[in-house]
C-alpha cells in the first residue's frame, strides 16, 4: 500500500510526540544507600517499590550509587525523590538539601569490627600498622570504626576500601587484611559458610541506621508517601520483607537521634569537599 509523504511524516510526527510524552512522565526515584550489591538492593526493595507505585500512582524506580561517596553526592544534586540512608547521610541531607525525615527501622542499627575466627587480634593495639578494610570513606561503619581506632590507638589507622560487606569478607578470608569494619546486619546476612568463618572484635552502641527522608519538592505528597510507608508494613510482602532482612517494622525517629549524627555528618562533608 502507498503512503505518501505527507502522511508519513505525520506518522513520524505522532511517534516523536509519543516518545517525548513517555520519557517526560514524571516518576518517584527511591534512592538505596548502597550498603550491598545493586542487584541485592533491587531484589530487596521490590516489594516496597511495588507498594509505593501503587500508593502515588506514578511509576516509581529503586536506584543506587557504586559507593557512598557517590550515593550522598547524588541525593544532595536532588536525584532521588526518597531516600533510604544511614543516619549521618540523613542528617547531612536534612541540613545541608533540606530533606525531611519521615521513620527508620524498629531493629537497632550496629557497627562492627569483624576478624577472621582463628585470628590473633583480640584488640585495637593488635591492629597497629593497618590492614582494615572499610566500605566506603562516608559510609556509617567506616566512620565509627575509623573513631574507635583513633580513641583506642591515640591514632589514625589506614583504612583500604571495598564496595560491598561479602568483599570486606572475602579479603579477610583470603588473608589480605587484618580487620573489616561492616553493619550487624550486613554481617549477620553472610552467607552461614562465611560467617561461620569470622567473628566480631568490638561493636558499637546503637546508632540511627537507614532513615528514610523526602525531598523537599516532594513535601505536597508527604501525607500520601508517609501513609503507603505505614501501610506497607502491613501488608503480606511487608511482613515477608521485615521479616527476611530482620528490621522489625517502621518506627518514628526519637527525639535527637539525628542530631547525635552530627560529627558523622561533619566526616562527610569533609570527604565531600575534596577534589
Amino acid at each position: 500500500m502507498h503512503v505518501s509523504g505527507r502522511w508519513m511524516r505525520l506518522g513520524l510526527l505522532l511517534a516523536a510526540l509519543a516518545v517525548t510524552s513517555w520519557a517526560a512522565e514524571p516518576r518517584f526515584i527511591i534512592g538505596v544507600a548502597p550498603h550491598t550489591s545493586a542487584r541485592v538492593i533491587l531484589e530487596n526493595y521490590a516489594p516496597l517499590r511495588r507498594h509505593i507505585e501503587a500508593g502515588l500512582g506514578l511509576p516509581t524506580e529503586v536506584a543506587t550509587a557504586k559507593d557512598f561517596t557517590e550515593f550522598v553526592r547524588q541525593a544532595r544534586a536532588q536525584q532521588f525523590d526518597l531516600v533510604i540512608t544511614t543516619g549521618h547521610q540523613a542528617r547531612l541531607l536534612q541540613v545541608d538539601s533540606g530533606y525531611t525525615p519521615l521513620l527508620t527501622y524498629r531493629a537497632d542499627f550496629r557497627s562492627v569490627v569483624i576478624v577472621p575466627k582463628d585470628s590473633p587480634v583480640h584488640s585495637a593495639n593488635d591492629l597497629k600498622g593497618g590492614g582494615v578494610i572499610g566500605l566506603s570513606p562516608t559510609s556509617l561503619v567506616t566512620l565509627w570504626g575509623q573513631h574507635w581506632l583513633r580513641r583506642s590507638l591515640g591514632s589514625d589507622v589506614h583504612v583500604r576500601y571495598v564496595s560491598a560487606a561479602d568483599s570486606v569478607a572475602q579479603i579477610l578470608l583470603a588473608g589480605e587484611a587484618k580487620a573489616g569494619l561492616v553493619s550487624l546486619a550486613n554481617f549477620q546476612g553472610l552467607a552461614e559458610e562465611v560467617r561461620s568463618r569470622l567473628r566480631v572484635l568490638v561493636e558499637s552502641e546503637p546508632m540511627a541506621g537507614r532513615v528514610y527522608v523526602l525531598n523537599q519538592r516532594q513535601k505536597h505528597r508527604r501525607r500520601q508517601i508517609e501513609a503507603a510507608l505505614w501501610s506497607f508494613e502491613k501488608t503480606e510482602e511487608g511482613k515477608r520483607y521485615f521479616a527476611a532482612l530482620q528490621l522489625g517494622g517502621y518506627r518514628t525517629l526519637r527525639r535527637g537521634e539525628l542530631e547525635r549524627m552530627d560529627p558523622f555528618a561533619e566526616e562527610v562533608r569533609k570527604v565531600l569537599v575534596q577534589p
